[in-house]
């Protein structure tokens, strides 16, 4: 430790004077030594003390003068390799020469053969004397220092390369290489064993290895993430390093490709074709509940557009209201903004505050949507989907809001999953809402999968992609509808601008996308190919592991086949029955009672028993009764 602490100490130019001063020293020696080995040690018997401070004088000067010349001393330990090497050859036989032709002029006779004996000698010192002190100077800094203990799995090309670089690192100690190919396997590669896979795991225990290194560019990345995964349940850290020529070569075209989430719609996209509704909003407060989750954010950044007079925006998330507060300030600091942190299914609030604000138009966008989740949380989803649109419904007629927008989903058509149920029966409130007197016009719009959304399929297969796999699917044949965000938020803003009271609106969104063929599309547009029975060798699988609790195999859009046109063509009104007002308020009244009583059961049973379809209401539709 002591000689820790002196070197560290030490600055560049002691340390320049002490290597300077062992070229100076290992001259000498070296004339020695090869006096010596060529049998001539009696020349120096037969020199006085004059003399032969002259002959070893002699050689260290023009050793001194060399090394400068040459910039020997400038030469960092750490970095000698080779090519220093060979100054260091070039100054012994600087040495030899030189110091022979000043010896000769002293009119000191030595043969030729003790000079090449010499040049010889000091070259070895030289090379030997800088390869030791720089090994003892690792091993004494690598004992002041915390040492990074590592494993380069692939002791390949790049595999040594790296521990080419890390030999010189006094911070990092190379344990060993870790390889697949069983020719190298007990082999010493750049003076490091290599070592099987399946002894890594002992390895790393007894050597106490830190982290390690997976040095195997060629192996396509799939494979080197399912190595790193593997590897890190075992609880060895690892990193992932390209090659040295990819990483001066790159160029975009290298770079992980992206997937187009727009190329699984199976029909042109809308977003463009969709008309602006900027007139219907322009100059209005409008209020936007979840205005943090992927379509109420959208929706905000779309109504920005339409330049309305204030925008309010409602979330229970603080940090996504923050987060969405933020960025509609950067698009336009014209409009005001007011950020609310508050939940739908706080009556006094929300009523609080759409009168406050002067709210005349709502898109009702809050809701839990993400369907294992609240399968698995019937209590508050229910509570949130259906009475949460309940209380923001009433409020807004309350206060004489002019236009209520509800965003459902297909999964409320014949609901199979708590989730479904609870949008269909939101549906059915704002529906029963819709044909009473009031000023406000109650809507609805309902579409497929939103591509990109929190919790869709898109999201999850680029991580499992990124992770090496496996894709996972539930079943072959399930299929969805898809559409993008901004579609969605589109078709949102047109209902409110269509809405006469009571409307369903769907969007025609082509013919449903299989599953099974986004993920191989997905893995094939990242560069990779599939592995299945046909092809063994590919890189990710696509493992099938069962529909989940409360899915279907197919969704619907539309509950019966009644359809009416709107001003847009792809976009249709449906013509929907649904549950008279005692119905809803006995619907209401049994799913309250089971989720104050916290019956998850009870609950359940409730919301499926009134959210069957309307052919089994035997009521009206929406458009008779409004009429």
């Amino acid at each position: 430790m002591l000689l820790y602490n002196l070197l560290m100490r030490m600055t560049r130019a002691h340390k320049t004077l002490l290597i300077l001063a062992l070229d100076v020293v290992v001259a000498p020696i070296s004339l020695l030594l090869a006096l010596h080995i060529v049998g001539l040690s009696w020349v120096l018997a037969n020199q006085n003390v004059i003399e032969a401070a002259l002959m070893f004088g002699s050689v260290a000067i023009v050793a001194m003068g060399a090394a400068l010349i040459l910039g020997l001393h400038h030469v960092r330990l750490n970095s000698y390799d080779m090519a220093c090497a060979g100054l260091s050859s070039l100054a012994a036989l600087a040495v030899a020469v030189i110091g022979g032709t000043l010896v000769q002029l002293f009119g000191i006779e030595i043969p030729l053969r003790a000079w090449i004996a010499t040049a010889a000698c000091n070259s070895l010192l030289s090379i030997g004397a800088r390869a030791l002190a720089r090994q003892v100077l690792l091993a004494v800094y690598r004992r002041g220092d915390n040492r990074l203990r590592i494993v380069i799995y692939g002791a390949g090309q790049t595999g040594q390369q790296l521990a080419a670089a890390l030999k010189t690192d006094r911070t990092t100690e190379i344990i060993g290489f870790v390889d697949d190919n069983p020719t190298l396997q007990s082999q010493t590669v750049s003076g490091l064993r290599v070592h099987s896979p399946i002894k890594i795991k002992s390895l790393c225990d007894k050597m106490q290895v830190d982290r390690v290194i997976l040095a195997m560019p060629s192996v396509s990345l799939p494979r080197q993430r399912q190595i790193s995964r593997r590897l890190n349940e075992m609880g060895c850290e690892t990193r992932l390093l390209p090659s040295f020529a990819d990483m001066m070569n790159r160029s975009a075209e290298n770079e992980e490709q992206r997937f187009d989430a727009n190329a699984v719609l199976n029909r042109a996209r809308l977003e463009d074709q969709i008309p602006q509704t900027g007139e219907s909003y322009a100059g209005k407060v409008v209020m936007i509940t979840g205005a943090g989750g992927s379509i109420g954010s959208e929706l905000c950044r779309q109504i920005v557009a339409c330049k309305p007079r204030k925008i309010v925006l409602v979330d229970h998330s603080e940090f996504a209201l923050y987060a969405i507060s933020k960025e509609l300030n950067a698009l336009n600091r014209k409009i005001k903004i007011a950020s609310i942190l508050l939940s739908v299914t706080d009556r006094k609030g929300m009523e609080r505050v759409m009168r406050s604000k002067g709210v005349q138009v709502v898109l009702h966008a809050a809701a839990y949507k993400h369907v294992p989740m609240v399968e698995n949380n019937e209590i508050a989803g229910l509570w949130n989907n259906v009475f949460g649109t309940k209380i923001t419904a009433e409020a807004a007629r309350a206060v004489g809001v002019e236009r209520f927008i509800l965003v459902s989903t297909d999964k409320a058509v014949r609901p199979s999953n708590v989730m479904g149920a609870s949008k269909r029966l939101a549906e059915l409130v704002i529906q029963d809402l819709a044909t009473r007197n009031g000023g406000t016009r109650f809507s609805m719009v309902r579409f497929g999968n939103v591509l990109g959304s929190s919790g869709s399929i898109i999201p999850l297969f680029e991580e499992q992609i990124a992770a090496g796999g496996p894709v996972t699917v539930t079943h072959p044949e399930v299929t969805r509808f898809f559409m993008t965000i901004p579609e969605a938020s589109r078709l949102v803003l047109l209902a409110g601008s269509f809405t006469r009271g009571g409307d369903v609106f769907v969007l025609d969104m082509g013919q449903p996308v299989r599953i099974a063929q986004v993920a191989r599309q997905m893995i094939e547009a990242s560069g990779y190919s599939v592995r299945d029975n046909d092809n063994k060798n590919g890189d990710i699988e696509i493992r099938y592991i069962g529909l989940r609790p409360g899915e279907k195999l197919h969704e619907e859009l539309l509950i019966g086949q009644d359809m009416l046109t709107t001003p847009h063509p792809k976009i249709l009104r449906a013509r929907e029955s649904h549950l008279s007002e005692i119905q809803v308020a006995s619907a209401l009244n049994d799913l309250r009672l089971a989720i104050e009583a916290g019956d998850t059961d009870a609950a359940r049973a409730a919301a499926f028993k009134w959210s069957m379809p309307d052919d089994d209401f035997g009521g009206q539709t929406t458009a008779q009764l409004i009429s």
